[in-house]
């Protein structure tokens, strides 16, 4: 038909609908954390080094870790499928779909990679501070709720209406 759009636009993603979606992700890499923290204690421990950079080397090695992989599995599932499972859940994902996937490794460069930070005493602070920026910054960003990450890639979180 002439004049019609061939394609209907999907309205963005709630604030708290990406919010549920990274909580859910959270729980998943929060337990993937523990695991590795309490393996990595249990060997410095077994090793005589409990005590190395004051009791925090096996979080610190923890949350290195465990934050390099929430980054790599953010970047793989966007570049994949254009979506997390914690977006699955919560049905939405990121448009458009065709993103290459080197603009979306800089998308996450800027949220979650930061996450590698948190195990870092002090720099954990700023870590979090720039973490809540860029959900504050989704919070004030009308009508489209684009986060800093979003702007990087040229993204948005749409509502998925498959």
């Amino acid at each position: 038909m002439a004049g019609t759009p061939s394609r209907v636009e999907a309205p963005p993603a709630e604030w708290w609908e990406r919010l549920a979606a990274r909580l859910i992700e959270a729980l998943v890499f929060g337990v993937f954390y523990y695991i590795l923290f309490i393996t990595l204690w249990g060997i410095f421990r077994t090793v005589g080094m409990p005590e190395a950079f004051g009791g925090r080397l096996a979080g610190v090695l923890a949350w290195a870790v465990a934050g390099l992989g929430y980054a790599g599995y953010d970047w793989w599932a966007h570049s994949r499928h254009g979506r997390t499972f914690g977006k699955a859940i919560m049905r939405i994902r990121l448009a458009p779909g065709d993103v290459p996937p080197r603009t979306l490794l800089k998308r996450t460069l800027v949220y979650p990679a930061p996450l590698m930070l948190m195990g870092i005493p002090i720099v954990n602070l700023l870590a979090g501070m720039l973490l809540f920026g860029v959900g504050f910054l989704i919070l004030i960003d009308k009508p489209l709720e684009r986060g800093v990450h979003d702007r990087v890639a040229g993204t948005r979180v749409v509502k998925d209406l498959r």
